[in-house]
């Protein structure tokens, strides 16, 4: 429980059931303390007491009294009357007042424990309850702001919920960007109706007296729309509809408050964006020009800044936009639309400045590894050419300027890209091959040893003797020979 009152005349006493409420293992949050009726009458008018202990004779205001007044309270906390022996005929009355429990003096510590115990139980199967009940109250505004209509049975059912607190009187919807719920739409106390997740925004429903404490305390920086004044159940839909429109103004306009009140109606946006334009700056993002895409998009967005366009057609447009990305490119990158969905609900942002920074700086990072799988993809194709032309030309005068010569790719990137791809260098690459041909040649005929250095790109003799002996360990004449030896056996 949150809030206990202890009232008692008597110091001692009073300061004694606390030592006993406080060694009782029920937890509680506030403790507080008084000596007379009309105090402890005062806190309660102050702030929801969960339980109180109350002696009944008392100066000023005894228990009785006390009990009496506080009938008319919002909110009447679970009472333990604590009496002599002599009060007994007063303590009865004030059972039928309401008082839930009554303790003789001297109170029993045991006695005392088994009520807190008892108290807590009801007092947590009640916020429970409650919390049920506000949660299905949620549900059950947000089902009312986005259909058309509602059952008589909901509508009977919100109006108990809401009917005698905030939609009694004139109120005020609030749109803003739905922060991921990080408030709670159960929250007991709260000055308002709040809801989250309604169509991807976050709602306020308020009286308007406390409009500027939630704009100035806790909607502050957060760009919002403001509906006009409305009252009764029937005006929630419409005053949706105005709240979000206004929200998507301050969205698009960078304003921090937009009142539906004061937009300027009836004007007409003069720019249109075609859906082929689109797909022409997702066609553009898989180029060498993809900085030019990116300007349209950044242009689309400064139009859109400064009320160009008529919201829907932004919003339609970058659908299109993501989409055909994810469907163009779909082999190059594995990107999953779920990756991306939050760029799918641009009112997710707080202002089209900070949606414009999230989808460009997405757009040019993909657009950066798009060019550069490219780039892996032309290099891996000029690698393969240049492998396939060192197989058919090794017996000629090769080196790696001839190749990447033949291939049009820059000498350094060249070495750097065939080792990479072949998993060895280039001289040590073209030896392989030529060494392996002279094995060949060795084993399957009978040409001299000088004829085969020149048919393996050796012009020395001499420096294709060392080399085939560097990497097979012997000498041309004894492989040959090994492998005749091989042959007999």
């Amino acid at each position: 429980m949150h809030t206990l009152l202890i009232v008692e005349d008597e110091k001692l006493i009073r300061q004694g059931i606390k030592s006993i409420i406080q060694k009782s293992g029920v937890p509680i949050d506030n403790i507080l303390e008084c000596n007379n009726g009309e105090t402890a009458l005062e806190i309660l008018k102050m702030q929801p007491v969960d339980v109180m202990f109350t002696d009944i004779r008392m100066p000023k205001m005894d228990g009785i009294e006390l009990v009496k007044a506080m009938q008319k309270l919002p909110h009447v906390p679970l009472t333990v009357a604590v009496s002599g022996y002599d009060d007994f005929s007063y303590a009865v009355e004030l059972m039928r007042m309401g008082v839930r429990e009554y303790i003789l003096k001297p109170v029993d510590r045991k006695k005392i424990k088994e009520v807190l115990e008892k108290f807590n139980r009801e007092i947590l199967a009640d916020k429970e309850s409650e919390r049920q009940d506000r949660h299905i109250g949620c549900q059950q505004l947000k089902y009312a702001i986005l259909n058309e209509s509602i059952t008589a049975s909901e509508k009977d059912f919100l109006i108990k919920q809401y009917g005698s607190t905030l939609l009694a009187d004139e109120y005020r919807i609030v749109c803003t960007n739905d922060a991921g719920g990080i408030k709670s739409e159960t929250e007991a106390d709260m000055p308002y109706i709040y809801l989250n997740s309604v169509d991807g925004n976050e709602l306020y429903i308020l009286n308007k007296e406390y409009l500027p404490i939630l704009l100035r305390d806790e909607l502050i920086n957060r760009h919002v729309g403001i509906s006009g004044i409305h009252l009764g159940l029937e005006s929630l839909k419409e005053a949706y509809g105005e709240a979000l429109l206004a929200r998507k103004e301050a969205f698009y306009l960078g304003k921090l408050v937009v009142y539906y009140d004061e937009m300027i109606t009836g004007k007409s946006e003069t720019l249109h964006l075609e859906e082929g334009a689109i797909r022409q700056i997702v066609q553009l993002l898989g180029t060498d020009k993809y900085e030019d895409a990116i300007r349209q998009i950044s242009r689309i967005f400064k139009n859109a800044s400064l009320g160009g366009y008529f919201f829907d057609e932004i919003e339609g447009s970058m659908r299109t936009l993501l989409d055909g990305v994810l469907t163009t490119y779909a082999n190059v990158l594995k990107t999953e639309r779920e990756e991306i969905k939050d760029y799918y609900t641009i009112y997710y942002y707080n202002c089209l400045e900070e949606y414009e920074a999230e989808v460009l700086g997405w757009l040019t990072n993909f657009c950066d590894t798009l060019n550069s799988r490219f780039d892996d993809y032309k290099n891996k194709q000029k690698i393969q050419q240049a492998v396939a032309y060192i197989k058919e030309n090794y017996d000629k005068d090769l080196n790696m300027a001839v190749v990447s010569n033949h291939i049009s790719m820059n000498y350094s990137l060249f070495s750097y890209v065939f080792k990479q791809y072949t998993g060895n260098n280039f001289v040590n690459y073209l030896k392989e091959i030529r060494i392996e041909e002279a094995k060949r040649l060795l084993e399957e005929t009978d040409m001299k040893v000088i004829d085969i250095s020149g048919r393996v790109g050796y012009e020395n003799e001499k420096h294709f003797m060392k080399t085939f002996k560097a990497a097979c360990g012997v000498s041309p004449t004894e492989y040959r020979k090994n492998m005749q030896f091989k042959g007999k056996v």
